[in-house]
């Protein structure tokens, strides 16, 4: 099935975007419904999934490339349910899923690309980023108090150019990982303040959902201009060809996994995947052993007449 959208209408491309002095808030967070109502999101999906699980497939047999998705956005954009519902058709010992949350003490003990790089996917498979190192860029930048509690050698922490040397950093650690075979998704869950409130409030209603919810969560909203600000400055300067940004309208939840869908199999359908040719060895293996399973099938009817 296709959308009635191309996955171009989601990318970030820097120098378009600077043109147009590129302010997250003139993105938008909602667009029409690509789908006529639930039974048709599911019968959308559900065809998107069985899509996706046979691209893993050729890809796992393939064995030259990996896939790496990168979910980022705002507290309650989304990033769970669409990596859990995009995903659902693929089998679990081709996928892996990380989630990165506050380093620990050996983490910080590292250089910041220490504690992701050991999760990349192997070649065959698809690896999930639920947050990744583009903290570094983003809620490390926004709150100074959080870059300053990082061991770091004070004369780079002091120099001017600190910001743009982290994103060169990772623009070249996306084109080593593309020459290496592991093709970089992104995606910016592009949410909308009311709609987060909306979420929220939903939460702190509903008794099931109540363990997701604390203030911290009205602290993020604090620091929501502070954190746009910093998405928008890792957005222009690290997307690029090797590694796009996708900005996903995530205002309508449905939409916002369609929509990554349809970019994730898209991308898999551009790779020279194919299941590999056996040779003269293989074919000869295959032979022997069907010989033998028919030799016996044969003798198990013969058996029981």
């Amino acid at each position: 099935m296709k959308l009635d959208c191309k996955p171009d209408d989601f990318r970030v491309r820097p120098e378009a975007w600077k043109r147009k002095r590129f302010k997250l808030a003139r993105v938008d967070t909602r667009i029409d419904k690509l789908y006529k109502n639930k039974k048709d999101y599911r019968a959308l999906l559900d065809s998107f999934t069985e899509e996706l699980s046979d691209l893993q497939r050729v890809l796992y047999a393939h064995g030259r490339y990996a896939l790496l998705l990168i979910f980022q956005g705002m507290d309650t954009a989304g990033k769970d349910g669409a990596i859990r519902h995009v995903m659902s058709g693929v089998n679990p010992q081709g996928c892996q899923v990380h989630s990165f949350k506050q380093p620990s003490a050996e983490e910080l003990a590292h250089d910041y690309l220490w504690r992701t790089s050991k999760r990349l996917p192997m070649r065959g498979k698809i690896g999930i980023f639920n947050r990744s190192y583009y903290e570094e860029v983003l809620i490390v930048k926004a709150l100074p108090e959080v870059l300053a509690a990082q061991p770091l050698p004070e004369e780079f922490v002091g120099h001017h150019g600190f910001w743009q040397d982290r994103y060169d950093d990772i623009v070249n650690f996306e084109k080593y990982l593309h020459r290496n075979g592991t093709r970089v998704l992104k995606f910016f869950l592009h949410l909308s303040k009311d709609e987060q409130r909306a979420r929220l409030l939903s939460r702190a209603h509903e008794a099931e959902k109540h363990w997701k919810i604390s203030s911290a969560d009205l602290k993020s909203r604090e620091q929501w201009d502070v954190l746009a600000t910093a998405y928008e400055d890792c957005l222009l300067h690290t997307s690029h060809d090797h590694a796009p940004w996708y900005a996903i309208p995530a205002d309508d939840k449905r939409n916002a996994r369609l929509i990554i869908s349809h970019i994730i199999i898209e991308t898999l359908s551009t790779l020279p995947l194919a299941y590999p040719e056996p040779d003269a060895k293989q074919l000869a293996e295959v032979k022997r052993v069907r010989e033998v399973l028919e030799a016996e099938n044969k003798a198990g009817k013969t058996k029981g007449k």
